[in-house]
């Protein structure tokens, strides 16, 4: 059995291994999630650029520490870090390469960020915990829990070395709202620290702290697709983080209706159709890349998805 949480929600592996992180010191943290959920998304790029910020922070305690990220270019510096971080918190999150680590479905042939725990170190070796499980596009992946020597280790935490700007902002915007971030060339992992906004203090109401953004939901969907419509190639650029926001919708719907603040029908209508957009997005990528858009099928995806947003948002839940 993983420890921390046995079976979290089925989210992202950067929101999965936050959650797992965090499930230690806030019980709750997996409603927590939920409640922080919002997808926001950045206007102020270049065309055919996105960004998106996938939650609030829920990483900020009461006295306002925050997990923040660190790095180094070697790995012997790398692992004094990680030594002096497990040592003082008892695990590190960090950030490890799928085409070097050996359970995940990419292993040898996909390189993207993927965050994992270290929970120990004994003998030499490293008690490595990744909790992320799902059905990706190079097959399923399953929980790991093991343990890697010095060398296995350094492996699964090689820096992708290709990467798009999307990635980048990805990792810059994984916390909820812009933070700084190491080079990609570096090794990286995220540490406790004492931040400098104040305790539990989300900046501009939940918007993040770096350019201009949209929150309102429609507006947020409508925009995406207007570049996605704009620019067909865009589709296989954002499909994960789509993804992405499709397994954080799920879990925070699912919350809501279990407490009684969303109406059930209205929240798997709106499920749905988030679990549906990013399968239609992977098959308009595979067609745009063969020189065949597929603009309607996409806006088609995008507009029940909007349909399904604004119903979820009108209805009340009935009083049984």
């Amino acid at each position: 059995m993983l420890d921390a949480l046995a079976k979290p929600p089925q989210l992202s592996c950067y929101t999965t291994g936050l959650i797992c992180y965090l499930a230690s010191e806030i019980p709750t943290v997996t409603r927590r999630f939920a409640k922080a959920t919002r997808l926001a998304v950045r206007t102020d790029l270049p065309a055919s650029e996105l960004a998106f910020s996938h939650h609030t922070r829920i990483d900020i305690t009461a006295d306002g520490e925050e997990l923040a990220y660190r790095g180094a270019p070697d790995w012997g510096t790398a692992q004094e870090g990680l030594l002096a971080e497990l040592n003082t918190q008892g695990q590190v999150l960090v950030v490890a390469n799928t085409e070097h680590i050996e359970w995940a479905p990419g292993f040898g042939r996909a390189a993207a960020p993927h965050w994992i725990l270290i929970r120990g170190r004994r003998n030499g070796s490293w008690k490595v915990a990744d909790h992320f499980a799902a059905l990706t596009p190079h097959g399923e992946q399953e929980p790991f829990l093991g343990w890697l020597d010095d060398a296995e280790l350094a492996r699964a935490l090689a820096p992708v070395k290709e990467f798009g700007p999307e990635v980048a902002r990805r990792d810059r915007m994984a916390l909820g709202w812009a933070t700084a971030v190491p080079p990609m060339s570096h090794h990286r992992w995220l540490v406790r620290t004492r931040g400098d906004r104040g305790p539990a203090q989300e900046p501009h109401d939940g918007a993040p702290d770096d350019g201009q953004w949209l929150l309102e939901p429609v507006a947020v969907l409508s925009h995406i697709l207007a570049t996605m419509l704009a620019d067909p190639v865009a589709a296989a650029r954002y499909t994960d983080d789509l993804w992405a926001a499709a397994r954080h919708y799920a879990h925070r719907n699912a919350v809501l209706v279990s407490e009684g603040s969303l109406d059930p029908e209205a929240a798997a209508s709106e499920t749905t159709a988030w679990q549906e957009l990013p399968k239609i997005l992977r098959i308009a990528a595979l067609s745009a890349a063969r020189g065949r858009p597929r603009t309607g099928l996409v806006e088609e995806a995008f507009t029940d998805l909007i349909r399904a947003t604004e119903k979820s948002s009108a209805v009340v839940p009935s009083e049984g």
